[in-house]
């Protein structure tokens, strides 16, 4: 499992170094904010330790950036600070888990490991389709870096469309799918919701887009 430590101790951040690839993690320390953010973008991590206190950006902004950014992976924030509204700010900031110093090193690994147990079990979930990222549990919805403003019907649909990408769905199979079958609605008005989804699409950076197959429905493609 690849692990970033982001901490600016470097003592701190050597222990944690070794005693984690001495328990077979493979661990990569960064001191500072910036530098865990290149790395996010260059590297695939499973997990970060992320340390409260750093020189340039703090981690509660560290962590709500790189979940703004679309990045899901656990997220676990060491510290030497104990009050409840900071562990409270942590956890509000996107941090899966929350661990105060000084910790025993057999807690760190068992709240590593439930950590990985969890994403593990949650990652199926999630729909990915090129920088498009649509989470069902949490109903969030990230293009790029940019969280999508969606209704829970512009959600559903988004749902369908990415569920069955490239593929082409028709007006009647999306209207079956989100409003039901018996629903007193008529196939225009999934024409509606496509246009409310472009524009949004087309508001954030990059991504796919919805295709009109003439005659046959809509598909997402790139």
């Amino acid at each position: 499992m690849n692990l970033l430590i982001v901490e600016d101790d470097a003592r701190v951040a050597r222990i944690l170094e070794r005693g984690l690839a001495a328990e077979g993690f493979t661990p990569t320390p960064v001191p500072c904010g910036s530098d865990a953010l290149a790395y996010i973008e260059r590297f695939e991590f499973d997990l970060m330790l992320l340390d409260v206190r750093l020189p340039d950006i703090d981690g509660f902004t560290l962590c709500r950036r790189i979940r703004a950014a679309g990045h899901d992976m656990p997220v676990l924030m060491l510290t030497a600070r104990e009050q409840v509204d900071d562990r409270v700010a942590g956890l509000n900031a996107g941090a899966d888990d929350y661990l105060t110093k000084p910790f025993a090193f057999e807690e760190l690994i068992a709240r590593i490991n439930a950590l990985s147990r969890r994403a593990r079990a949650t990652a199926d979930t999630r729909l990915r389709f090129d920088a498009l990222c649509l989470d069902p549990g949490t109903r969030q919805a990230c293009l790029a870096d940019e969280t999508l403003d969606l209704s829970a019907r512009e959600f559903a649909l988004l749902q369908c469309l990415m569920r069955d990408a490239p593929n082409v769905l028709s007006r009647a199979r999306l209207l079956e799918r989100v409003w039901g079958a018996d629903a007193e609605v008529t196939e225009n008005t999934i024409d509606v919701y496509i246009g409310y989804l472009r524009r949004k699409l087309r508001g954030a950076a990059g991504g796919p887009y919805i295709q009109t197959v003439r005659g046959a429905g809509y598909r997402l493609t790139t």
